[in-house]
């Protein structure tokens, strides 16, 4: 018996793949899926058929939609202009963003390498206009950020003036949407996501005053399942659940018009992985595969940005997968973007935790002109 071939099997189909999705990860690097593209002065596109702007279907991703968080390229906005002749800082990496193609940014702070037009710290309203100016030039919107979001509740007089400073930064910079990095909490509890609701309905109410929409980022946790009822633990607390998932119970204690969602389709994934059977009230094993794709569709409009990253398939690493750039790996986005449908109204921003390289200073700006091509290439 091929208890390898068994292992392999059991592992795709818990991740939904057919056969070929998987076994197409293990090539998909190799076969110059990912082929540094120069960085040059005109916006990259696949070949023929395939490219940004080829090929037959309906795009699935417009032009004006095609975005990416700053994050995937943190090493280069950090970079000292002074001792690199690569895209160093905001301006710069700008400059590169659009000649790839890109028209939307999600920023991740507004911080910089000290020596780059503007200094170190762009995160008041003088650097918010200098970013924006910088943005206007390079015909960039900026779609969001991974802010500040007050750690006190109820509020301080310190933490409710700097929201309201980073509200009035993501107006001069021109921002739909306001939000943060991290889950409402971290809590498996129903209790604690309760006080989160209420945090994130006040925090949504300033947003909406200022005229912004305030959401916020999932990991994988996020979607495991919330701890709700059975038998307490020494601390009073349940140690067992309903199968509802913790940000699907979070979406129906906040108000639609006041808290909104970025889905990180990536850790969704990981979470369809991670977490499929829970400890029913009654003490039964139940098992609920969690369909990342259908809570949007659920949802519908709760869900304006996506974070679109990639990965292959991992056995060992206790998340199913690896990170990859953005259209080299084994996530469906053809189906996934398909599915969820308002293609005019949803926003993905191409993201690569790991694109920065100790070894190649090119690298998350290569992987981000990868996926530029890759998102703009996809067709229903």
């Amino acid at each position: 018996m091929n208890h390898t071939h068994d292992t392999d099997d059991q592992l795709r189909r818990s991740l939904g793949l057919g056969r070929r999705g998987f076994l197409s990860t293990c090539t998909a690097v190799a076969a110059g899926a990912i082929a540094a593209p120069v960085l040059g002065a005109s916006p990259v596109h696949a070949a023929p058929g395939t490219g940004a702007d080829h090929g037959k279907g309906q795009v699935l991703v417009p032009a004006d939609k095609r975005g990416i968080i700053l994050y995937t390229v943190r090493d280069a906005i950090g970079r000292d202009p002074q001792a690199s002749t690569l895209p160093s800082g905001f301006r710069e990496v700008f400059e590169q963003l659009a000649r790839f193609g890109y028209q939307q940014v999600e920023f991740a702070g507004y911080g910089q390498h000290a020596n780059a037009p503007g200094g170190a710290s762009l995160e008041s309203v003088e650097g918010a206009r200098l970013l924006r100016r910088w943005l206007d030039d390079n015909g960039l919107r900026a779609q969001g950020n991974h802010g500040f979001i007050p750690g006190s509740w109820p509020l301080s007089s310190g933490d409710l003036d700097t929201f309201k400073k980073h509200l009035e930064i993501a107006n001069i910079l021109g921002m739909a949407h306001v939000g943060t990095g991290g889950d409402p909490t971290g809590s498996a509890y129903k209790a604690d996501w309760d006080v989160a609701a209420d945090k994130w309905n006040a925090l949504g109410d300033l947003a909406r005053r200022a005229g912004l929409k305030l959401y916020t980022h999932n990991h994988d946790a996020a979607y495991g399942f919330l701890l709700d009822g059975g038998p307490l633990d020494t601390q009073g607390r349940p140690t067992r659940s309903s199968g509802i998932r913790k940000l699907e119970y979070f979406l129906t204690l906040t108000d639609p018009r006041l808290v909104w969602l970025e889905m990180d389709i990536f850790w969704a994934h990981v979470a369809q992985y991670k977490f499929r059977t829970y400890t029913a009230h009654d003490g039964s094993t139940q098992t609920n595969i969690f369909d990342p794709a259908g809570l949007v569709t659920r949802n519908d409009k709760r869900y304006p940005l996506f974070h679109a990253k990639d990965g292959v398939v991992n056995a060992t690493n206790g998340m199913g997968y690896d990170m990859v750039p953005f259209g080299t790996g084994v996530i469906d986005y053809t189906t996934f973007f398909s599915r969820v449908g308002h293609r005019n109204y949803h926003n993905p921003m191409v993201e690569q935790d790991n694109a920065p390289s100790s070894t190649n200073p090119s690298q998350s700006l290569e992987h981000a002109a990868i996926g530029y091509r890759n998102l703009a290439a996809l067709r229903r």
